[in-house]
């Protein structure tokens, strides 16, 4: 029964690890607010960060909706209304809905590097301009947001992926970039993109307590370099995240099931200040936190997944605080 057990939760492992370093939300962010960055820690599942043990062909589709009804202040205070470059002030209603859609693509050859293995993979994304085109509203664009778009967003690759997995332990490393290929316009309230590169470094390991792996505690580290933005004189400062999170397999008898229980909790913060002329408040920097469950099912045979998440976010400076609902679906080639 200890060796079925371990078998499901091997299978059930590999069905629903598919790293994903980072994913761009396609956000764009005007001076007056900070600038946001392209890594949101709110989409990866718990066993996401970490590389499986087994070669080949990796697909995960994240599906992410965003809401918010509030915008916090330098000191993470709502804010209630807005300076206008003109002069005076505007109160509008904080009503922003956000949807992405982030394809992965994963190719993990059966190559022994450094002891360990070695992956690469590619996220186009897709998203409507609610968030970004809401932000530039809210700080004194003055532009309408009822006529919301949908299209492609900046793009994810991470050419330099190492893990090494051990009976009890995973460690990845990892370098990506992204590419500011989604639609962006100085200016404009309906950009998709955020029109800046971005270079990425992330470390991450695993706990697994028993051999079976059934139960995992997982941590990673995230770091953000960023590059000028297009068409403007500012550079988003680089940005800082950390994701905790811990979850239980647990096989449903013998049909093949496996139904994953976790939480995860992560904190995100601006490290250095935006550079450039158009930087309105340099000195500013925005944080935020964010918490919640996540409920997943695996059917082994298929090494298949799907997993529900929600992260409420907290303690916000300096940017939107609202709630993540995740939809996520993982496939094993």
């Amino acid at each position: 029964m200890k060796k079925e057990t371990r078998r499901l939760a091997t299978a059930a492992s590999q069905a629903a690890t598919l790293s994903v370093a980072a994913l761009a939300l396609c956000l764009t962010a005007p001076a007056r607010a900070g600038e946001l960055g392209h890594y949101s820690p709110a989409i990866a599942d718990i066993r996401d960060y970490m590389m499986p043990a087994k070669a080949g062909f990796y697909f995960k589709e994240y599906d992410l909706f965003y809401t918010t009804h509030t915008f916090k202040d330098r000191n993470g205070d709502s804010v209630k209304s807005f300076p206008l470059p003109g002069g005076g002030t505007a109160t509008p209603k904080i009503d922003v809905n956000l949807f992405v859609l982030a394809p992965t693509f994963m190719w993990l050859p059966d190559w022994d590097v450094l002891g360990g293995h070695y992956g690469a993979y590619i996220i186009p994304t897709f998203g409507n301009t609610s968030l970004g085109a809401s932000l530039r509203t809210e700080t004194g664009f003055g532009r309408s947001v009822d006529d919301s778009s949908f299209g492609v967003g900046d793009l994810f690759v991470e050419p330099l992926w190492l893990g090494w997995n051990r009976e009890h332990w995973d460690f990845n490393v990892g370098y990506g970039f992204y590419a500011p290929v989604g639609k962006y316009d100085s200016g404009a309230a309906d950009n998709i993109g955020l029109g800046f590169w971005s270079h990425q470094l992330q470390g991450a390991v695993a706990w697994y307590p028993v051999k079976e792996r059934t139960t995992a505690i997982v941590a990673a580290v995230t770091y953000e370099f960023n590059q000028e933005v297009k068409d403007s004189d500012i550079t988003p400062g680089q940005r800082l995240s950390i994701n905790l999170g811990a979850d239980q397999l647990v096989p449903l008898g013998a049909s093949g099931f496996v139904l994953d229980l976790g939480a995860g909790l992560y904190g995100q913060w601006q490290t250095t200040n935006d550079t450039g002329s158009e930087a309105l408040q340099p000195g500013v920097h925005d944080q935020v936190y964010g918490i919640g469950p996540e409920i997943g099912l695996i059917y082994v045979p298929w090494e298949a997944a799907a997993t529900l998440k929600w992260q409420h976010e907290f303690l916000a400076h300096n940017r939107f605080e609202g709630d993540y609902l995740t939809l996520n679906f993982a496939a094993a080639f």
